[in-house]
C-alpha cells in the first residue's frame, strides 16, 4: 500500500527549510522532500529526504510508485540573478520541472479520484512595469495588471501560474469523460526574507545582504538605487501565506493566483532600518545598471485584497516587528555564534 505523503520539491532553500521545520513539527512521517543537496542536519532524519532533481523523470514515476501523494509544495526553482546567466538550466527547472510535477498531479488526481493539492510558490517577478513613471503611477498592482516580465525568471513563473490554472480548470477539456482536476493555489511572493538562511540568488538580496553584512560588521555596498522600492515579507509570513491558502476552504477561493503583501520599503528605508539596530555598518549605493533595470520594473507594493477577502490573509510581521522581534535578534545571534 502507497504512503501518504506531502511532498516539498526545493526542501533546502530558504522557504523550503522554514516551511519543512513546521510542517515536521506536526507530523514528520507525513513529509517527503526533494532537493538537489542533502537536508540540513537539523532536519536529517526528520523527514523521508530524497536527493535528486524534479527534471529527472525516472526517479518521479518512482515516487508515484512508492507514494500517494496528496499535497506538493512545489518551491524547487532557479532564482531571478542566476536565471539571467542561465536561461536555458532555467527553463528546464522552472518550466520543465514544473510540468512534469504537474502532470504527475493529474495523474495521481486520476488514480485517487480526487485532486491532489499543488501549492506553488510565484514572484513579483511576474510583473513587469515599462518605466519609472508608470510604477510611480500604479503604485499597489493587482494579479492581472502589468504581467509583462522582463527576466527569464518572471516568464518562467508566469508560465508556472497559467500551466496550474490549466491543469486546475481546463485540463484534456475535449475529453469525453471529464477528467479529475488537480487543486492549483499560488501565491505571488515579494521579496522574501530570512534570519536563519543566507540569500542565494535573488535579485531583491540586497535587503537581506545589507542585513547580514552589518551583523558581520562588514561594509556593504548596495546594487540598487537608494529610492528603489519593492515589496517585502519576512519569512514566517511566507510559510505562513503558504499554509493558510493550502488550509483555505476551496469554496472561497476566486482565482488561482494571489499576491500577497506584508511592507514595502525603499532601499533607503532599508538602510535605515539596519542601522536602528546595528549604528556603526556602512552602507553605501553603487547601483548595478541590468540589476537596478530588473527592480525598477517590480511594482512598488502589490493589491492583496483578494487574498484577505477569500482566505482571510494577514501578516503578522508589519515593517517594525519584522525587524525588532525576527530578524534583528535572530541574524545577529547567528553571527555571535
Amino acid at each position: 500500500m502507497r504512503k501518504k505523503v506531502v511532498l516539498i520539491t526545493g526542501a533546502c532553500g530558504e522557504i523550503g527549510q522554514a516551511l519543512v521545520e513546521q510542517l515536521a513539527a506536526a507530523d514528520p512521517e507525513m513529509i517527503l522532500t526533494l532537493d538537489l543537496d542533502e537536508i540540513p542536519g537539523d532536519l536529517a532524519g526528520e523527514v523521508h529526504h530524497i536527493k535528486g532533481s524534479i527534471t529527472d523523470k525516472s526517479l518521479l514515476d518512482r515516487l508515484v510508485s512508492e507514494y500517494e501523494i496528496d499535497v506538493i509544495f512545489h518551491l524547487a526553482a532557479l532564482l531571478s540573478t542566476r536565471a539571467e546567466y542561465s536561461p536555458t538550466a532555467a527553463h528546464q527547472v522552472n518550466v520543465e520541472g514544473t510540468l512534469m510535477l504537474l502532470e504527475l498531479a493529474a495523474e495521481q488526481s486520476q488514480w485517487r479520484g480526487r485532486p491532489v493539492q499543488f501549492i506553488y510558490p510565484s514572484s513579483i517577478a511576474a510583473y513587469g512595469m515599462p518605466d519609472l513613471k508608470t510604477k510611480a503611477a500604479h503604485p499597489r498592482v493587482r494579479e492581472w495588471e502589468w504581467n509583462y516580465p522582463s527576466t527569464m525568471y518572471g516568464a518562467n513563473k508566469l508560465y508556472g501560474e497559467l500551466l496550474g490554472t490549466y491543469f486546475s480548470r481546463h485540463y484534456k477539456q475535449l475529453a469525453e469523460k471529464e477528467p479529475v482536476k488537480i487543486d492549483f493555489r499560488s501565491v505571488r511572493f515579494p521579496g522574501l526574507i530570512s534570519a536563519f538562511t543566507v540569500p542565494s540568488g535573488g535579485t531583491s538580496d540586497y535587503g537581506p545582504e545589507m542585513l547580514h553584512a552589518a551583523a558581520k560588521g562588514e561594509p556593504y555596498a548596495c546594487f540598487v538605487r537608494p529610492d528603489s522600492t519593492i515589496p517585502f515579507m519576512a519569512m514566517p509570513d511566507g510559510v505562513k501565506a503558504l499554509l493558510d491558502l493550502a488550509n483555505a476552504d476551496a469554496a472561497n477561493l476566486t482565482r488561482t493566483v494571489y499576491n500577497v503583501g506584508a511592507f514595502s520599503l525603499s532601499a533607503e528605508e532599508f538602510r535605515q532600518q539596519v542601522q536602528v539596530a546595528f549604528p556603526d555598518t556602512a552602507i553605501s549605493f553603487e547601483p548595478h545598471a541590468k540589476r537596478q533595470a530588473i527592480i525598477d520594473s517590480w511594482p512598488a507594493d502589490v493589491d492583496d485584497h483578494a487574498a484577505r477577502e477569500d482566505w482571510g490573509w494577514s501578516p503578522e510581521y508589519p515593517v517594525d516587528r519584522a525587524f525588532a522581534e525576527y530578524l534583528v535578534p535572530n541574524i545577529r545571534q547567528r553571527y555571535a555564534e
